[in-house]
């Protein structure tokens, strides 16, 4: 505490010896002193205590003489005896008073024997008549409740602020005259600003907030309505529209009680603002959605109807009124004209159903022919139940009667259709099967159980997957293993399941099926259920086997047809050098014969004969070396170097037709053990064909010769910019051409050298068109 005087509680002026009439000593006025406030001490003008109160006595422990020995001690027995935190005020506020002689009061903490407590001390000096100080007497009130008090009030008082801030409303205070006087925290923050700043000039604080804060559709409303409060006094209620700072206004309700002194006179209004704008919006939304579940009912075509226990009829649709004829009545003499619309073969049954229901409390739920407006009875599904409350008594029943006489309709349809399905399964000449998603069997036609002669159940086994015991009974040795794995991969993986494979019949004869299969998914994608067919292919694989020999057979009298024309091709090639030799030898004869012989002619003419029969020999090499192949002309070199010769051959061909070529051969390809002259063949084979496809396209453009590495094999790519080629598996069949005047055989000789070399020569597309004829080596040394 300060030297500053606290004010007692309850308004009491604090006992000091100001109040008191000093006698002739200190003590004199000691004692007076502690007659009125029950505490008082006194030390003359030495400073040694002379009189202690029995209670001050009683408080301190010590008498006068014990004080005064311990006072002996100096500034040390003060620091000991006052508060640490009060003792350099309080000593100097007591030196002030002693050398000046001026009055001493303060407040400070004292040690007691219960230990330190607030006290309120007071002294005053005695003089004689000359005015030298005599002495000093005082008294010290216990002021520990007091000041408990006081930091209690201050605490609340904080608190109650903090409470007025914190309240989730905006709280806000106006004079009698209805002028604000106060917001709160919340209510300053929502409007951005605080009473004081609410002015505006010519208008009352009232009428300036009106203007600001309140939206211009409330304004009005709620100026009445709060003058009405004011002047009647009664409490004010309003919803209403209040502007943010932000310029965005919200529905508030706010409410205002009036606050009365003790003769009943209004000192001011307390009000709370509370935000209610998505309650607002709510109510909207759900008078909105009354509206419009109101037309909805009206609208749907269904009938909807309640009633309390007590047979009150509390609500029936439009459309239900309409159909039974009725407007809004009683319930009995609804349900007279709801039963008269039951067709007569269904009006027993539902009434005694409805009955029992009603009387039990159970739900009601019934199908059942009703007349409609047209005269016609069309099926209806009735329902009703009760509501009930927390003890489980019923307060009101709710029906429901929904037209489903197309439904009716439709499930018999769908029965009809099922029916025909199941027939159309069973009659259909393949054996069809159901698997769940583990690939158990679920289902199988009644043909495919007569043709395995036993049913689904019949294989289930303990500790085995049924699916794995079907397996093992009914499908071929051979190829259990596959299809055991084939079904593995693809109940897993949702992959259609498709396979040929033998099929045990119940005579133990197998048969050739196709068996396929396919899941069924639900609308998450998750396997349901997989469908499968088994189609009997045996007959028709034994008829392919005979017609693969049929087509061999006619492909070897094609051949020998073909071979026949090659015949008389090679026979034309030979023919004319054999021709001209016969011609020149019998020249030379007849120069021979002549007399005298003409010997040069005739050695002209043998010459002739010589070149015939080289060019003949010529022939028949080229033909053997077209159809056999010699290992024994294979070596060890590289392919680049057959290459380039066979772009080189090729390249006054190509300039000819107008075809740019170009060739990109890797550098330090490995060597290979090939016979240069067939390759050799190969290449220039491929590159005619290639010239000569372009002579097709518009744009003659350009032929690519590429030889690259990858791994131990070396590929040479020759493509185009031709037409393309349409088959690409057939081209290379012997005779097999797309050309006029083709025998087609020139990639059939090149196939066959490409794999007598150890390697493959196959045809793919272009892009974007032409064809890529490639074929790969194999490097040396490694397997062909």
């Amino acid at each position: 505490m300060s030297s500053d005087h606290s004010e007692a509680p309850d308004g009491e002026q604090p006992m000091t010896p100001d109040t008191v009439t000093a006698g002739n000593s200190p003590i004199e006025a000691a004692k007076t002193v502690e007659n009125l406030t029950g505490v008082g001490w006194a030390f003359d003008a030495s400073g040694r205590w002379i009189y202690l109160s029995p209670a001050l006595q009683a408080a301190l422990g010590k008498t006068p003489d014990e004080l005064n020995a311990w006072w002996s001690e100096g500034e040390v027995a003060w620091k000991q005896l006052l508060y640490p935190d009060d003792y350099e005020r309080v000593a100097g506020e007591w030196r002030h008073s002693i050398h000046s002689g001026q009055p001493f009061d303060s407040e400070f903490r004292i040690r007691r024997r219960a230990g330190y407590g607030w006290v309120r001390s007071s002294g005053r000096a005695v003089r004689d008549r000359t005015g030298e100080i005599l002495g000093w007497y005082g008294t010290s009130i216990d002021i520990d409740s007091f000041r408990a008090t006081v930091e209690t009030l201050h605490g609340r008082e904080l608190e109650l602020s903090q409470l007025v801030d914190t309240v989730p409303g905006h709280l806000w205070r106006l004079t009698p005259e209805g002028e604000p006087i106060f917001f709160n925290r919340r209510m300053i923050d929502y409007l951005g600003r605080n009473v004081t700043d609410i002015e505006r000039p010519g208008l009352s604080r009232l009428d300036a907030m009106i203007e600001m804060a309140i939206h211009p559709d409330d304004a009005a409303e709620f100026g009445s309505t709060l003058n009405q409060s004011l002047v009647t006094g009664e409490s004010f209620f309003m919803r209403y529209r209040l502007r943010r700072f932000d310029g965005v206004y919200r529905w508030m309700s706010s409410r205002a009680e009036s606050m009365r002194d003790h003769d009943g006179r209004i000192v001011q209004w307390c009000g709370l603002c509370h935000d209610v704008n998505d309650q607002v919006r709510t109510e909207e939304a759900l008078k909105r959605s009354e509206w419009h579940l109101q037309r909805l009912i009206d609208a749907l075509p269904v009938n909807i109807c309640s009633w309390t226990p007590e047979g009150a009829l509390s609500y029936v649709s439009k459309r239900f009124l309409e159909q039974a004829g009725l407007t809004k009545t009683d319930l009995a003499e609804f349900a007279k004209a709801a039963l008269d619309l039951i067709h007569p073969d269904d009006v027993g049954q539902v009434r005694d159903q409805a009955i029992r229901c009603i009387r039990s409390g159970e739900a009601f739920s019934m199908r059942y022919r009703r007349r409609g407006k047209d005269g016609l009875f069309r099926w209806t599904d009735d329902r009703f139940e009760a509501l009930r409350d927390a003890d489980d008594a019923i307060v009101e029943w709710y029906g429901l009667s929904i037209d489903v006489d197309d439904e009716m309709r439709t499930q018999q349809s769908l029965r009809d259709s099922e029916h025909s399905l199941h027939q159309l399964v069973e009659t259909l000449p393949a054996l069809i099967y159901c698997l769940a998603p583990d690939g158990a069997p679920i289902y199988r036609s009644h043909k495919l159980s007569e043709y395995l002669g036993f049913e689904i159940e019949d294989k289930d086994e303990i500790g085995k997957h049924r699916l794995d015991v079907t397996l093992d009974a009914i499908i071929h040795p051979d190829e259990l293993a596959a299809v055991k794995h084939k079904y593995s991969q693809s109940l897993p993986t949702g992959e259609p399941y498709t396979m040929r494979h033998r099929l045990r019949r119940f005579d133990g004869e197998y048969r050739w099926m196709e068996t396929r299969a396919l899941a069924m998914r639900n609308a998450d994608g998750d396997i349901v259920q997989w469908n499968g067919v088994c189609i009997d292919i045996d007959d028709w694989l034994r008829a392919q086997e005979e017609l693969r020999v049929a087509q061999r057979n006619l492909a070897k009298a094609s051949e020998a047809a073909s071979l026949a024309e090659l015949t008389a091709s090679i026979a034309h090639e030979i023919g004319q050098p054999l021709a001209a030799m016969v011609s020149s030898s019998d020249a030379c004869q007849q120069w021979l014969s002549g007399d005298p012989p003409n010997v040069e002619r005739a050695q002209k003419a043998l010459e002739r004969v010589v070149r015939s029969a080289n060019t003949a020999t010529e022939v028949v090499g080229r033909i053997r070396a077209l159809f056999k192949h010699t290992p024994e002309a294979r070596r060890t070199q590289a392919l680049d170097a057959v290459a380039v010769e066979a772009r080189d051959l090729m390249a006054e061909e190509a300039t000819r037709r107008g075809v740019r070529m170009e060739c990109r051969i890797e550098q330090d390809l490995p060597p290979l053990f090939f016979d240069p002259i067939q390759i050799q063949q190969v290449f220039v084979n491929l590159i005619r064909n290639a010239l000569e496809a372009m002579d097709l396209a518009a744009d003659r453009g350009m032929l690519q010769l590429s030889v690259r590495r990858d791994s131990e094999r070396i590929y040479t790519e020759i493509s185009d910019t031709g037409p393309g080629v349409e088959d690409p598996e057939r081209i290379f069949e012997p005779f097999y051409t797309t050309k006029g005047q083709g025998m087609g055989m020139g990639l059939a000789i090149c196939r066959s050298i490409v794999e007598a070399h150890g390697g493959r020569l196959w045809v793919e597309k272009n892009d974007p068109t032409g064809a890529k004829f490639i074929f790969d080596l194999p490097v040396e040394g490694q397997e062909a």
